[in-house]
C-alpha cells in the first residue's frame, strides 16, 4: 500500500469522523457550543493529516491561521448577534480559503487579494469534486491489506453498498403498498424514515464537503511521485511568490522568453494597450482627484461649520443631508480600494517615472479620501445624534467597515506605495480579523440600546420594538433601562423578553449553549418581578399584533 493511498484513507476516515460529528453537532440550533466544538475537530484532524502528510507546510502562517480559525469559532459561544454571528462564518470561511494556498504553491504571508480568490474558487471546487478523485483515484482499494478483520471488514461494507440501497427501495414500495406491513415495520424497528433520512444526508453532506476540502488541502501529499533517476537530484519548483529576496541578488541570467505563471498573475500577459502609463496614470487618477477635491471643498464648509450650518442652510433637510450622504460615501470608499489596486497591477514596469507618478496621485487620493470618510462619519453622527432618529445594526455596521477601510487605506500607503505590495492582502487580512475580534468585545447591540436610551432621555423617541428585536447581546441592557422607559415602552419590552424568556426555559440542550443567552437568562431570571405585564395589554395591543 503506497503512500498515497495511506493519506488517502486516513482523510476519509478523518472526513467520515467528522461528517458524523457534524450532524450530531450542527443540527441542533441556534448555534453556539456546538460550532466550535466541530471547528475545533476539524482544525485537529488538518493539523494531525499536515503533521503526517506534510510536515513543511507547519509554518507560523498555519499555526496563525489556525489560531484565528478557533478564535472566530469560539466567538459563536459569546455572543449572541446574528450580524457577528454571520461575520464568523465569513471569516472562517476566508481562513478556510487562505488555508488552501499552500496546496497551490503559494505562500500565504505574500499572497495578493487574486491569490485569495483563487483560494475561495479552490476550497469550494475541491470541497464539491475532490471526493470522486479520493474514492476512485487516489485510493487504490486492490493494494489495501485484505488479511484478518480487515479483509471481512472490507467484504462486510462492500455487501452493504450494494444492499442497502436496494433495501430501501424496496422496503419503501413495500411500506408505500401496505398500511399494515408499514405498521409493522415503524413497530419492530420503531425507525423514523424522516429522521432517518436526515441525519443520512447531514452526515454524508458532512463528510463529502471535508473529504473534499481536505484532499484539496492535502494535494502534495497526494502528488505522484515521479521516478528519479539514479544519481540525479529532484530540485523542487517554486514560483515568483516562494523564491527568497537574496536569490534576486544573483547573477542574472541570459534573457529569456517569459512565461506566464498564474501564480505570479502579472499585467505582462495583456497587451501594452491595456496597460498603463505615466499619461494614462496621470489622466485617470488625476481626473479622480479633481473630482474628489471639488467634493470635499464643498464638504469643508460643512465638516467645520458642524450642524447649525447644515440646519441653517436655506431648503436644505438635516435627514436629507445626512440619510442621503452616508451610505453613498461608504460606497466611495470602498470603491477607491479596488480602483488603486487595479491601476496599480496595470502600471508598467519598464519606467520608473510610472510607479513614481501612481505614488504621488494615489496618495494625494488616500488624503482626499480620509476628508470624506470624516464627512461620511459626520452624517452618521448626525443621523444617530440628539438631532438624528438614533442608532440601528444597518448604520452602525457600515460605520465599522469605514474604520476598517481606513486602517487599510494606511496599510496601503505602508506597503503598496512603498513598493511591497505582496505584503498588503496578508496585513489588510488580519486588520479585518482584527476589527471583527473587538467588534465582539464593542457588543454592538448592547451599544445600540444604550446609546438609543440615552438619545430617549434628551428628549428622543425610543423604539422598543426595534430594541427587543435585537439579540440577546443586549437583554441586560434592556433590563436596566426599564426604568427610565415610559408606561407603553416598558410594556412592550416585558412583553417580548417575558416571551423569549419563556420559549428559552425549554431549550436545554447544551450544543447550543452561548454564554450572552446564559447570561440573559440569568438577569431575566433575577428580574423575573419586573417582568410582569399585568395590565399591559390594552396599552400594548397596537404594538404587538398578536396580542
Amino acid at each position: 500500500m503506497n503512500e498515497r493511498t495511506k493519506t488517502g484513507l486516513e482523510i476519509l476516515q478523518s472526513a467520515i469522523l467528522l461528517g458524523i460529528l457534524g450532524d450530531v453537532l450542527l443540527r441542533a440550533t441556534p448555534w453556539g457550543l456546538n460550532v466550535f466544538l466541530f471547528v475545533g475537530a476539524f482544525a485537529a484532524a488538518m493539523l494531525m493529516l499536515v503533521r503526517r502528510r506534510r510536515r513543511e507546510s507547519l509554518s507560523r502562517p498555519t499555526f496563525a491561521l489556525n489560531g484565528a480559525l478557533i478564535f472566530f469559532a469560539v466567538m459563536f459561544v459569546w455572543r449572541d448577534s446574528i450580524e457577528l454571528k454571520i461575520l464568523d462564518a465569513w471569516a472562517i470561511l476566508t481562513i478556510l480559503a487562505v488555508l488552501m494556498l499552500p496546496s497551490l504553491r503559494i505562500k500565504t504571508n505574500i499572497a495578493g487579494l487574486f491569490h485569495y480568490l483563487i483560494g475561495f474558487v479552490w476550497s469550494g471546487i475541491n470541497a464539491i469534486f475532490s471526493p470522486f478523485f479520493l474514492v476512485f483515484a487516489d485510493i487504490k482499494w486492490k493494494s489495501v491489506p485484505q488479511a484478518g478483520w480487515s479483509k471481512h471488514l472490507i467484504s462486510v461494507l462492500r455487501g452493504l453498498a450494494i444492499a442497502v440501497p436496494l433495501l430501501l427501495i424496496f422496503g419503501a414500495l413495500f411500506v408505500a403498498a401496505d398500511a399494515v406491513f408499514e405498521g409493522f415495520v415503524q413497530k419492530t424497528l420503531n425507525i423514523n424514515t424522516e429522521i432517518l433520512f436526515k441525519h443520512t444526508f447531514l452526515i454524508g453532506v458532512f463528510s463529502w464537503l471535508t473529504a473534499g476540502y481536505l484532499r484539496g488541502f492535502l494535494r502534495d501529499g497526494l502528488a505522484q511521485e515521479e521516478p528519479i533517476a539514479a544519481g540525479e537530484v529532484k530540485t523542487p519548483v517554486l514560483s515568483v511568490t516562494e523564491i527568497k529576496e537574496e536569490d534576486s541578488e544573483q547573477k542574472p541570467l541570459p534573457e529569456e522568453k517569459k512565461i506566464w505563471e498564474w501564480r505570479n498573475f502579472d499585467n505582462s500577459v495583456l497587451p501594452r494597450s491595456l496597460t498603463l502609463g505615466a499619461i494614462e496614470t496621470s489622466i485617470v487618477l488625476g481626473l479622480l482627484n479633481l473630482l474628489f477635491l471639488s467634493f470635499v471643498v464643498v464638504q469643508i464648509s460643512y465638516l467645520f461649520g458642524g450642524m447649525s450650518l447644515v440646519q441653517n442652510t436655506p431648503d436644505f433637510k438635516l435627514a436629507e443631508y445626512a440619510r442621503r450622504g452616508f451610505g453613498e460615501l461608504v460606497v466611495v470608499a470602498a470603491l477607491v480600494l479596488p480602483i488603486l489596486l487595479l491601476s496599480h497591477w496595470l502600471l508598467r514596469k519598464d519606467n520608473p517615472l510610472n510607479e513614481k507618478i501612481y505614488r504621488v496621485l494615489a496618495g494625494i487620493q488616500i488624503v482626499l479620501l480620509f476628508v470624506i470618510m470624516l464627512s461620511a462619519t459626520q452624517r452618521l453622527f448626525l443621523l444617530t445624534g440628539i438631532s438624528g432618529y438614533g442608532l440601528t445594526t444597518n448604520r452602525l455596521y457600515p460605520m465599522v467597515f469605514m474604520i476598517w477601510l481606513a486602517l487599510v487605506f494606511v496599510w496601503f500607503a505602508g506597503t503598496v506605495l512603498r513598493g511591497a505590495r505582496e505584503r498588503f492582502a496578508w496585513g489588510a487580512l488580519w486588520s479585518l480579523m482584527f476589527v471583527l475580534g473587538l467588534l465582539h468585545v464593542f457588543n454592538p447591540d448592547e451599544y445600540i440600546v444604550r446609546t438609543n436610551v440615552r438619545l430617549m432621555q434628551q428628549g428622543r423617541m425610543f423604539d422598543s420594538n426595534y430594541m427587543t428585536e435585537l439579540s440577546d447581546d443586549a437583554a441586560a441592557a434592556l433590563l436596566e433601562s426599564l426604568p427610565v422607559m415610559n408606561f407603553e415602552q416598558q410594556c412592550v419590552v416585558k412583553r417580548k423578553l417575558a416571551r423569549r424568556f419563556q420559549t428559552a426555559g425549554t431549550e436545554n440542550d447544551f450544543r447550543t449553549w452561548n454564554y450572552s443567552r446564559w447570561q440573559a437568562r440569568r438577569a431575566m431570571t433575577a428580574s423575573l418581578a419586573s417582568l410582569d405585564t399585568s395590565g399591559c395589554f390594552e396599552s400594548t395591543k397596537r404594538y404587538d399584533g398578536d396580542l
